[in-house]
């Protein structure tokens, strides 16, 4: 009895040990800013867009492009799609195809959303339904995929776009040592 008295004093101390031991493996081994997505190393989905504005839409035939090409889910409602907006123009000046996806949103407003920010992307289209975003397995907005030359997508990115990240995260991806 004296023996079982003994080995209760101690469990709660055990379980926290094996709690606490837990927490810190996942943490350590885990990186808690990166979404998972089943669509690294696979083809890009399908696209089937509603115009948007005056702009040539993008086709399934642009995601197969012989080129590195990001793909950007956005919308004129969100404020962290702002924020990242001059990155994505910076994106665009250095000659790289940005597809703009502009999810959920109204057409008048992000019409009004480029035409006051500027339009960084050489095609874009509307997501109107979320159907899209659905095959993309998006998140929220922004999110933008990086395309490699095959197609397949290379990197996700969750959240806007900043001169760091682009250059930490992106330019890796884009200029990849020898």
């Amino acid at each position: 009895m004296k023996y079982l008295k003994t080995s209760l004093f101690f469990l709660p101390a055990i379980i926290f040990l094996f709690i606490s031991l837990t927490f810190y493996f996942a943490l350590k081994y885990n990186n808690l800013e990166e979404l998972p997505s089943n669509l690294i190393h696979k083809i890009a989905p399908k696209i089937e867009l509603t115009p948007l504005g005056k702009k040539e839409i993008p086709l399934d035939e642009d995601l197969l492009s012989k080129e590195i090409k990001f793909v950007n889910f956005w919308a004129s409602w969100c404020t962290p799609c702002r924020t990242e907006h001059p990155t994505l123009k910076k994106i665009a000046e250095l000659n790289y195809s940005v597809i703009g996806i502009n999810y959920k949103d109204d057409p008048q407003n992000a019409v009004e959303f480029l035409e006051e920010l500027g339009d960084p992307y050489s095609k874009v289209g509307a997501d109107l339904s979320g159907r899209n975003g659905l095959d993309w397995g998006l998140y929220g907005v922004p999110e933008t995929f990086v395309i490699n030359e095959s197609g397949k997508i290379v990197l996700r990115h969750a959240g806007p776009i900043t001169s760091t990240i682009f250059e930490n995260k992106f330019v890796p991806l884009l200029n990849p040592k020898p």
